[in-house]
């Protein structure tokens, strides 16, 4: 049996991934929403928007990174399974585990690189280079979160994989 704050540790970094997770997959309806109405104004109206490209990349990029701590929670993401689904579950927790610690070390890089643009795009209220022209502080901000989130869950499923490499339970109710 593992811990009770590693349990705890765990139990609530993957509430929070769930969570977020299920409110930005309507993210993807937001994102068809201003497609459809790019493409209804620029067909029907003869109406051009500047802001509807970049406006629905913000929205991708949200959905994306935001979901990413729930999409590993649910074992959603790409895997090589050559040999994988054939190995026992102890064996794939054991590499599971071993490639968890290089995803750390990328999400800890790219954390710190988020904190150091976000800041940047605050301090000099930093613009896209387009005609829209639209402030970066948001977008940077919901990209070094979804990155921090992503990163917590990673240490979650890897103190999960590890107990389960063991042969422990984490017991959770």
């Amino acid at each position: 049996v593992m811990p009770r704050c590693i349990r705890l540790y765990v139990r609530y970094v993957d509430k929070l991934g769930a969570t977020l997770g299920r409110l930005v997959m309507y993210l993807v309806l937001v994102m068809m929403a201003i497609l459809l109405y790019s493409s209804v104004s620029r067909s029907l109206l003869d109406i051009h928007h500047l802001w509807i490209v970049e406006m629905a990349q913000f929205v991708m990029t949200a959905y994306y990174l935001l979901g990413g701590a729930w999409s590993m929670q649910l074992d959603a993401h790409a895997r090589m399974d050559v040999w994988y689904e054939k190995w026992t579950p102890k064996r794939r927790a054991l590499i599971d585990s071993i490639t968890a610690f290089c995803l750390l070390f990328y999400l800890s890089y790219l954390l710190y690189g988020g904190f150091s643009s976000t800041q940047y795009a605050l301090e000099t209220g930093q613009k896209n280079y387009s005609a829209w022209a639209p402030p970066m502080a948001p977008i940077k901000i919901i990209m070094t979160l979804g990155i921090a989130i992503m990163l917590l869950q990673v240490i979650a499923t890897l103190i999960r994989d590890i107990a389960k490499a063991r042969g422990l339970e984490l017991n959770e109710p």
